[in-house]
């Protein structure tokens, strides 16, 4: 046996060792997290809190955004409830004024116009500065979202030692090809096993941005923070779902999941798009993965045990495929150990998930393997070599490190201007210098 196929083998076993225990240990939090939630009946809606849902919005397709807002208007909530529709500069808001304008009848609906695109974040703020609500719920705009999930988020908000909690993710646009099926299973994975078993302890580490609720109190104590960001002294403007999530956490709040609360989201469809959503997600789960790193001792062995697996897992797994591959160039011999393991690994983990969700379909996930093999490893190990690149690489944002620097200065002197609303009723809110 070379030195080469000592370290696959080594490498693949170690990988299928510390999978092994994480993933029982993942199943059985989250069978336990996976109970029905309560909900109150008789409650005077007086006494239930105020919600402000924040939907920022860049160059959607009115289509999209207007799936987005018939969801948020048809919300069967008893409290208050306001929404703010934030355009980020959209280069299309003269496609998009119909579908303003089919709201401005009602009460409940405010548009605030940028000037300039800003990144999401400060036009998250924007928002947050202008509304007043007890809870704020951050819908995308691409993200439609049941009209039970405001009452079941709300439920879960009334302790008051939670400062954020999310719901359950599916991709609105599942049947449209093979990619979007499998980023469908993969968010019904990281909800129902990932973050299910991190709830089991208060400690969800990234209450996905598409539908995530925050206690106002709590997210203003950390308003600062979060709007000031920075990595190796730049800006950093991506990934705020999962940096205000570790700042909540720091505070000393519950992060929980609510999986009844059902959120459908626009998935990529291309590989490309998809390709370039994992990069920069990769990129912000390595920044902040060094901020949640003192969280660990006051929270359960098990979400230590998760960050081990989260980071350690793919170096294992790159390191086997690494050496697999160039033991088969080299020597034109097939690591047959390293196959089977993996091959192994992936049959159980798409079969668990079958016989838990209910649906056969998750043994199709294994074609996802190949995905991680070949092209999500080789782009985390190209993530964590880039990661003072801070491009959202989407939608076509023209707002660089430079741009975002300028307007983390002026943010502070901008004057929120009342004009004349375009849409024909209320008041739109620009930012001018």
């Amino acid at each position: 046996m070379t030195l080469l196929e000592t370290i696959g083998i080594a490498a693949v076993t170690l990988h299928a060792l510390l999978s092994a225990i994480y993933k029982s240990m993942q199943a059985f939090y989250a069978r336990k997290a996976s109970g029905s939630q309560p909900r109150s009946k008789d409650i005077d809606p007086a006494a239930l809190p105020s919600v402000d849902i924040i939907v920022p919005c860049f160059n959607e397709d009115p289509a999209i955004l207007s799936a987005c807002l018939s969801s948020l208007a048809g919300q069967d909530y008893g409290g208050k409830l306001r929404i703010y529709m934030v355009d980020d500069g959209s280069c299309n808001r003269e496609a998009i004024l119909p579908v303003h304008d089919f709201y401005t009848s009602d009460p409940r609906f405010e548009f605030l116009l940028l000037s300039k695109n800003v990144g999401k974040r400060k036009a998250q703020i924007a928002a947050i500065e202008r509304s007043c609500g007890d809870l704020i719920l951050n819908v995308d705009s691409d993200t439609s979202i049941a009209s039970d999930v405001v009452t079941l988020l709300v439920e879960k908000m009334r302790d008051s030692d939670v400062g954020a909690a999310m719901g359950q993710l599916k991709a609105s646009n599942r049947d449209k090809n093979l990619l979007t099926r499998l980023i469908d299973m993969e968010y019904w994975l990281a909800c129902n096993d990932e973050r299910a078993a991190q709830a089991r302890f208060g400690a969800v580490m990234c209450c996905c941005g598409p539908c995530a609720m925050y206690r106002r109190s709590a997210l203003l104590l950390l308003l600062d923070q979060y709007q000031t960001q920075l990595y190796r002294g730049k800006p950093s403007d991506f990934g705020e779902d999962r940096h205000l999530t570790i700042l909540m956490l720091s505070a000393g709040f519950r992060t929980e999941y609510v999986p009844e609360a059902i959120a459908k989201t626009v998935v990529p469809d291309r590989m490309g798009s998809y390709l370039r959503q994992q990069l920069r997600w990769a990129r912000s789960t390595f920044r902040d993965t060094l901020l949640a790193l003192p969280l660990l001792p006051s929270h359960n062995r098990f979400l230590t045990l998760d960050a081990i697996h989260q980071n350690i897992g793919p170096l294992l797994l790159a390191v086997s495929s690494a050496t697999g591959i160039t033991q088969f160039i080299l020597t034109a011999t097939v690591p047959g150990w390293t196959i089977i393991i993996i091959a192994s690994m992936t049959m159980v983990r798409c079969s668990v998930a079958a016989y838990r969700s209910r649906q056969i379909r998750f043994l199709a996930f294994s074609l996802h393997t190949l995905i991680n093999l070949f092209m999500l490893i080789p782009l985390k190990g190209f993530a964590l070599l880039t990661l003072s690149n801070s491009d959202w690489l989407s939608r076509g944002s023209t707002t660089d490190g430079p741009a975002i620097a300028e307007s983390n200065a002026a943010s502070n002197e901008a004057e929120i201007v009342a004009s004349a609303s375009p849409f024909g009723g209320g008041t739109s809110w620009r930012f001018r210098r």
